[in-house]
């Protein structure tokens, strides 16, 4: 970039700085008409310009914006839920470190079987995920168990639009890659809706993203009594029949939670989940044939733990992909 290209860029900058800055001091008017106009003004402009986002941020106007969850107005819900979810993607930290947002979030979404709109709990759902993108907030959310409850009730209710439960199952996602949030999750319920999702639902996004939260949370030692009371291990070794026409990434995650649940639970499971898996193991089979590269690893793990339940006694189903299991 040459001079005059490094001036007309900073001349830019200061233009849609002044703007941003007008339009956030205008969150604060008297005038329901002036805010109203504001928040759908920083709505569009946080969607198609990437460099305000950072300014909007700069400008203090996610405290504003945070408050405005809890207006009865779904329209002030709607362009509020949808310009948080715009910062969320380059400006994680100004939201993660404002004061009240999460209880905000939290608030939309216990609420949106009543008051708030479908459109604006799909765009708390996805700030969350966007922010379970770091680590270290992974935690911090977490901790949050009305948000973990709201989640899981969202999933749990049949009357949640499809883009709400898949934005709500993504968030989970994102919570589960923390060890540490799984047992809450447990404890808060969430298991049970996963799996009437994946045994009642045949849109396969859905029980895609629900089999990818199973999967994460069969990772603790309290995930062996909570699958066991839904018939967890069996219906995640029906995923593996190929004759249930699933898709690879379903058996994939099946596979992984097979894994997970031998890996951290007592001998039982253990004995359940390498007799039960020994009926689906060209499912096993397909995944480590067609899988990804993690997926083939895992059902190769899979299908030696089953093999170990044979005693030793080597079947053809065994030899896959060119490898000697």
């Amino acid at each position: 970039m040459d001079d005059d290209d490094f001036r007309r860029r900073g001349r830019e900058m200061e233009v849609k700085s002044r703007t941003v800055r007008s339009l956030v001091a205008r969150l604060s008017s008297v005038s329901e008409h002036t805010r109203a106009e504001a928040l759908a003004e920083l709505r569009l402009i946080s969607k198609h310009d990437e460099d305000s986002r950072s300014l909007i941020a700069e400008a203090d106007a996610v405290p504003y914006l945070a408050e405005t969850l809890y207006s009865e107005s779904q329209d002030f819900q709607e362009n509020a839920a949808a310009t948080l979810l715009n910062l969320s993607i380059s400006s994680r930290e100004s939201l993660i470190s404002t004061r009240g947002l999460l209880d905000a979030l939290s608030h939309a979404l216990q609420h949106a079987s009543t008051s708030t709109t479908p459109a604006a709990v799909q765009s708390c759902a996805a700030t969350l995920h966007s922010l379970l993108v770091v680590d270290s907030y992974r935690p911090i959310i977490g901790s949050k168990r009305d948000i973990v409850h709201a989640l899981a009730q969202i999933v749990k209710n049949p009357n949640s639009p499809p883009r709400s439960i898949k934005d709500s199952l993504k968030a989970l996602f994102g919570l589960a890659l923390y060890p540490l949030n799984r047992n809450t999750m447990i404890e808060l319920g969430v298991v049970q809706p996963l799996f009437a999702l994946i045994v009642k639902d045949g849109r396969v996004g859905i029980v895609e993203d629900a089999t990818a939260v199973v999967a994460q949370m069969a990772g603790c030692e309290e995930s062996e009594e909570a699958f066991a009371r839904v018939g967890g291990v069996r219906v995640l070794v029906d995923l593996l029949d190929v004759g249930t026409g699933t898709s690879i990434r379903i058996k994939e995650n099946a596979v992984a939670a097979l894994l997970n649940l031998v890996s951290t639970g007592g001998a039982r499971i253990g004995r359940e989940v390498r007799e039960m898996a020994a009926t689906a193991v060209e499912g096993v089979v397909e995944v480590a044939e067609g899988g990804s590269t993690k997926g083939k690893s895992k059902a190769m793990s899979l299908l030696r733990i089953i093999e170990g339940a044979n005693n030793g006694v080597r079947d053809s189903r065994f030899d896959c992909a060119g490898f000697t299991v």
